[in-house]
């Protein structure tokens, strides 16, 4: 099993995929334990020699910052906060993206600036480990004071409350915890504090659609190839000097990628009666491009965002500073979140007008693409389950980040909404697939009438892979089932399987 060692470094995106598409055992760094222990011992100390209040350590929370604790109450001030914030409703998180959270929250108290103890941070460690998954909703955070309810969801457990997901089981902690013989943490002044504040939340959610995203533009590109030559599509709107004197890199990017898809391809060298193709096929390399750029500056924001402290206050023994500020604060990751939802939304809005134009009955293509129309439907109602999900998807692309709800009795009055935001981009990240399963079923379908003639080596072996899963509909047959076998298809392989 492969090791990774936490400590103060630079992660970036692709540490991060070898993290959560292997096997992985986290340990903490001897840097990271060091700055963890410094910054509880000089808390301590903090708290012992002064008697001026410290938010959140030696007061209450949010609008009862005025509230003082007596040192004796240190400790049960820290675990009420973390009983009282379990407030999410709504659905579950999925298991993968919450294990991305606990890796975040480690991550982020490695740094030594938030004042646990090394043993709080080891049992999320052994947590991660041990795949003892945290029960977390979805429903239930402002993106500010951070991921408050969900991040206390995911702390429960440390207290030996709540419930966890282990070996694909629903149980109590009680009894995860009496299996590896853990006892309940003893949270400290500050503690609960450090494990709430904090924006893993989100972070987990867009880390987890970033990597998945990262293969499906890839994918979108790969089918638009197919459905172009289906299509008898034009290669020259893919020429690179059109590109070049545009600048954009998505832009480019895509366009060579085309053509290196379709390089070999008898269909793409074709004569052409038409001169023009319509824009969802000859804008290829303007639409996708623009998402892919779009996509790549939502993960510069989310690189920044996993190799930062974001809880309050945060702690700076070296300076003798303990400041109260912001840091939890969600904006950029609630901007960014709607952002990369309406990107990923635009690669399935021009993915659909395809498929509408694969089954148009233009370019000697059948209506619908069955040999025998009339008595067989064939693809027609495919490209209206693809129109119902592109308009759900325009639904879920109003942005989170323009709506903020005071909350607090007003001393949080101005939230993110960044959790609303990311919740909503998972769900057309997952649309997505099914929009892309949903054109590859129609470009197959639609080659076949091209026969004898063939695409490029990298269609041609894309399309007999696919074959093996999904048969060429002679006449009508049920059809939500050939398109589950599409997404499952998209799934499980990989544009590198195919040369992309």
């Amino acid at each position: 099993m492969q090791v990774h060692s936490i400590n103060p470094g630079h992660l970036d995106f692709n540490i991060l995929n070898e993290i959560f598409n292997k096997p992985v055992k986290l340990i903490l760094s001897e840097k990271s334990a060091e700055l963890i222990k410094n910054c509880r011992n000089y808390l301590d100390e903090k708290i012992a020699g002064q008697s001026e209040p410290v938010y959140g350590v030696t007061t209450g929370f949010g609008s009862l910052c005025n509230h003082s604790i007596s040192e004796a109450d240190l400790g049960q001030l820290q675990k009420n906060l973390v009983m009282s914030h379990a407030c999410g409703t709504g659905e579950k998180v999925p298991s993968e993206i919450v294990k991305i959270m606990l890796f975040l929250k480690i991550q982020s108290l490695s740094y030594g600036k938030s004042g646990v103890h090394l043993k709080t941070v080891e049992r999320l460690i052994d947590f991660f480990n041990y795949d003892v998954l945290p029960v977390v909703y979805t429903q239930g955070s402002l993106g500010a004071s951070g991921d408050l309810a969900p991040l206390a969801h995911l702390s429960l457990p440390l207290l030996g409350m709540g419930e966890v997901v282990h070996e694909g089981k629903l149980m109590s902690t009680r009894t995860v915890s009496e299996k590896f013989g853990w006892e309940p943490v003893e949270l400290a002044s500050k503690e609960g504090l450090a494990l709430l504040n904090g924006t893993q939340f989100m972070g987990a959610y867009g880390v987890f659609i970033l990597l998945k995203a990262s293969e499906l533009e890839k994918w979108a590109d790969l089918i638009s190839a197919l459905s172009l030559d289906a299509y008898d599509g034009r290669i020259e709107p893919f020429y690179e000097n059109v590109h070049t004197i545009r600048h954009h890199k998505g832009q480019i990017e895509t366009a060579g990628r085309i053509r290196k898809i379709l390089d070999g391809s008898d269909l793409i060298r074709h004569p052409k009666k038409h001169v023009q193709d319509p824009y969802s096929f000859r804008c290829i390399p303007q639409v996708h491009g623009a998402s892919k750029d779009a996509i790549n500056y939502v993960a510069s924001v989310f690189e920044n965002e996993i190799n930062a402290v974001t809880d309050n206050p945060t702690i700076f023994p070296e300076e003798d500073l303990i400041i109260s500020a912001g840091n939890f604060h969600g904006q950029p990751l609630a901007l960014a979140l709607d952002f990369l939802a309406i990107a990923l939304a635009e690669l399935g809005n021009i993915s659909e007008r395809r498929v509408y134009r694969l089954i148009s009955g233009t370019r000697k293509l059948p209506s619908f693409l069955v040999a025998n129309p009339g008595l067989n439907s064939g693809f027609m109602i495919p490209q209206y389950s693809a129109a119902s999900i592109v308009s759900q998807n325009k639904m879920y692309c109003y942005p989170a980040s323009v709506d903020s709800i005071e909350s607090s009795q007003g001393q949080e009055d101005h939230v993110s909404m960044g959790a609303n935001a990311a919740v909503k981009a998972l769900k057309v990240l997952q649309n997505l697939e099914k929009l892309l399963s949903i054109e590859l079923f129609n470009a197959t379908q639609a080659l076949e009438f091209r026969r004898p003639e063939k695409t490029s080596p990298y269609l041609e072996k894309l399309y007999a892979e696919f074959r093996k899963k999904v048969d060429f509909v002679e006449d009508d047959k049920i059809m939500y089932i050939e398109i589950e076998k599409a997404r499952n298809f998209i799934l499980e392989n990989s544009c590198a399987d195919f040369g992309i």
